[in-house]
């Protein structure tokens, strides 16, 4: 009886320490698969939050190409229309070129008819006016001069040219009357007829243009001749006179 006995107490002690262990290993292998369940939750708490990180990152760069793209589209627009005013620049400077070359003979030639006019036309100012044709020539001849300025220069010539002929005025001159060499009065009337008279007022003539040459006119001409002389000075009223106008063609 005392044998069962103490193999009963055995037995329910080993049952004891057999439920300790198992208990024990159930705690250590529950306390396992948290540590771990942990870990796992964290390394997806720490994916999540990364894989939005890299989401955003994504989305940015995916802005940032996007705008690039539309930047690099629009500076090839810029580009090509770059390019198309330069190829339009070109083909002006190339036809500037051509019409300066076409620009610079005509205004030659132009000067050249100036010229030879202003040699057959009435002898009037020749100082200043043969000046103002050596000023066009070497204007016209500088390379450093823009066409427009030379044309500019060229039609203030023709400009002047022009007035002349609806103008009276009165200047002093040398002249060559005969053999005599005299200092005169001019009057020019217009491009019509150029008179002269000595400063005393002793003798008056006219340039003939049929001969080409200074002539002296008769006494009966003075007293117009000065009268139209001083109302081309204003120093008398302006009335209508008659002077003898002459031949006008040779």
């Amino acid at each position: 009886m005392k044998r069962t006995g103490i193999f009963i107490l055995l037995l329910a002690v080993a049952t004891s320490l057999l439920a300790q262990s198992d208990t024990e290993k159930l705690k250590k292998t529950v306390e396992e698969r948290v540590n771990i369940y942990q870990q796992t939750q964290r390394k997806q708490d720490d994916w999540e939050s990364e894989k939005t990180d890299l989401t955003i990152r994504y989305r940015n760069a995916q802005a940032n190409v996007n705008f690039l793209e539309e930047r690099k589209a629009a500076e090839e627009d810029k580009v090509w229309a770059l390019e198309e005013r330069i190829a339009e620049f070109r083909r002006r400077l190339l036809e500037a070129d051509r019409l300066t070359d076409n620009l610079q003979d005509t205004l030659d030639v132009v000067l050249e008819r100036l010229d030879l006019w202003v040699k057959r036309d009435l002898p009037f100012l020749p100082d200043e006016r043969r000046a103002r044709i050596e000023m066009l020539r070497h204007e016209l001849a500088r390379p450093d001069v823009e066409g427009a300025d030379k044309l500019r220069l060229l039609l203030e010539s023709l400009q002047i040219e022009a007035l002349y002929g609806g103008s009276v005025e009165v200047h002093q001159q040398r002249i060559a009357v005969e053999q005599d060499t005299l200092f005169v009065d001019i009057l020019r009337v217009g491009r019509v007829s150029v008179f002269w008279r000595t400063p005393e007022g002793k003798l008056i003539g006219e340039y003939d243009r049929a001969r080409g040459a200074w002539v002296e006119l008769p006494g009966k001409y003075k007293r117009a001749i000065s009268d139209a002389m001083d109302m081309a000075s204003r120093m008398r009223p302006v009335e209508l006179i008659s002077l003898p106008l002459g031949r006008i063609e040779r």
